[in-house]
């Protein structure tokens, strides 16, 4: 199976209004997409599942951290995030070519994407070690 990771992506539209504060953390003015982040399945193995998430504005909701049961490996491969992970001392700016391994329970939420350009993640779940395999989409 083959594909290109960046096909499908909502694009700005530059005569949206109020897109000049877009690249200021923490603005939640108009997202490209309009909806939810995208999130699809590249490819499922045993024990692993590897997934391209698209941001466009999303941001975890006040207080929601994510605490799920298994590894995971992420990439900015393009846009930007902020991403508060449980026991850092601060939040982390990621900017493409960034990686950060969570291991499972490791809680976190993401602060920021910015809502002018899709934010490309590509995620690599994995059962964590002596664990049987990654199970379907709960904890999300």
């Amino acid at each position: 199976m083959m594909g290109n990771l960046f096909a499908g992506i909502p694009q700005p539209d530059p005569l949206s209004p109020g897109l000049s504060d877009a690249g200021t953390p923490g603005w939640a003015g108009p997202s490209l997409g309009g909806g939810d982040e995208m999130f699809d399945t590249l490819a499922a193995m045993a024990g692993a599942r590897v997934e391209r998430i698209v941001s466009t504005g999303q941001r975890s909701p006040p207080g929601f951290w994510y605490d799920q049961d298994w590894d995971e490996f992420v990439l900015l491969v393009s846009g930007a995030a902020v991403l508060d992970i449980a026991g850092h001392d601060s939040p982390r700016l990621l900017q493409p070519g960034d990686w950060v391994h969570l291991p499972a329970h490791t809680r976190h939420r993401v602060l920021w994407t910015p809502a002018d350009r899709p934010t490309v993640w590509l995620a690599v779940h994995g059962a964590p070690v002596g664990a049987e395999a990654v199970r379907g989409e709960a904890g999300r």
